[in-house]
């Protein structure tokens, strides 16, 4: 787990190369590289995009053309006419793709090389890479698009931006973002998560953001929001209007924990969210400043 470069990186090292889920921001892309290299003998192989945030994808243009999908003893890789053999496999979700690309003639704010040239948009993408078995799991939350990763050996979930124990979820109704998609993902990895008999450990969660977390932590995540959305579920029932729900402060005996007055995410920001995700609206005023 690499930490600082904006989003927590996932790194996953051995015989066949390197792994990251997430590449951080792009300023930090040489610091990842010198954090990287020492790990594995072979290059950088694969990088999976668990959202589209620039503090994601950022270092997607940097660290994949250092990268290079090529053969191992165990494992043949067919690179296609998307993928130049100088750079690494970048997979995403497809409306990933769709959102950091643009329309034929128009120009793209992201660079083409740091595009995903591997995506799917089945329920489930499989690989399988130093020897372990690595499950990607589409579970659209925060975005439509958002992917968790599961390393089965190694027992760690890369769960991105739909866990993040330092903060209320960054939820982007306007691009598919719900606060029950939000829950949906808690309880699914509440399913795949084991913990350690009587103890803290057992299997390890890297969060989007914040620190290195395990079952625990993240059921205590999952009751702050489904108790969150209960309570604006009661009040839009009620009729209150957002600035009424505001008002009444819901999620007031979270905030020292989890909220924010200041930044690119507020507390008000994510029960705007949370609000217009439940009562049908499409759009929040403001998006996070990383989208």
């Amino acid at each position: 787990m690499l930490v600082g470069a904006g989003g927590n990186i996932t790194v996953q090292a051995g015989d066949d190369g390197i792994l990251l889920v997430d590449s951080g921001v792009a300023a930090m892309s040489d610091k990842v590289l010198e954090a990287i290299r020492p790990l594995s003998k072979r290059p950088l192989v694969y990088i999976i995009n668990s959202d589209d945030r620039l503090d994601h994808i950022g270092g997607n243009e940097n660290l994949g053309k250092e990268g290079r999908p090529v053969p191992t003893d165990s494992q043949r890789y067919a690179v296609t006419d998307r993928v130049a053999a100088s750079h690494a496999y970048i997979i995403s979700f497809q409306t990933v793709l769709d959102r950091m690309s643009a329309p034929t003639g128009q120009a793209s704010a992201i660079p083409q090389e740091a595009w995903p040239n591997d995506t799917y948009s089945v329920p489930q993408k499989n690989l399988y890479f130093n020897g372990e078995a690595v499950e990607i799991f589409h579970q659209p939350a925060t975005t439509d698009g958002n992917s968790i990763v599961l390393f089965r050996r190694s027992d760690v979930i890369s769960a991105g931006d739909i866990f993040d124990p330092a903060e209320y979820p960054i939820i982007d109704v306007k691009n598919g973002g719900s606060i029950q998609g939000v829950l949906d993902g808690l309880n699914r990895m509440k399913e795949m998560v084991i913990p350690a008999d009587h103890q803290e450990g057992g299997t390890l969660i890297i969060p989007g953001h914040g620190r290195l977390s395990d079952a625990a932590d993240l059921a205590v995540y999952q009751q702050m929001v489904t108790i969150v959305r209960d309570r604006l579920k009661d009040m839009i029932k009620r009729g209150m209007t957002l600035e009424q729900v505001k008002a009444a402060q819901p999620t007031r005996d979270y905030d020292p924990i989890y909220g924010s007055t200041t930044g690119s995410w507020t507390t008000d920001m994510f029960i705007e969210a949370v609000y217009k995700s439940l009562s049908g609206k499409q759009q929040t005023s403001q998006s996070h400043g990383a989208n």
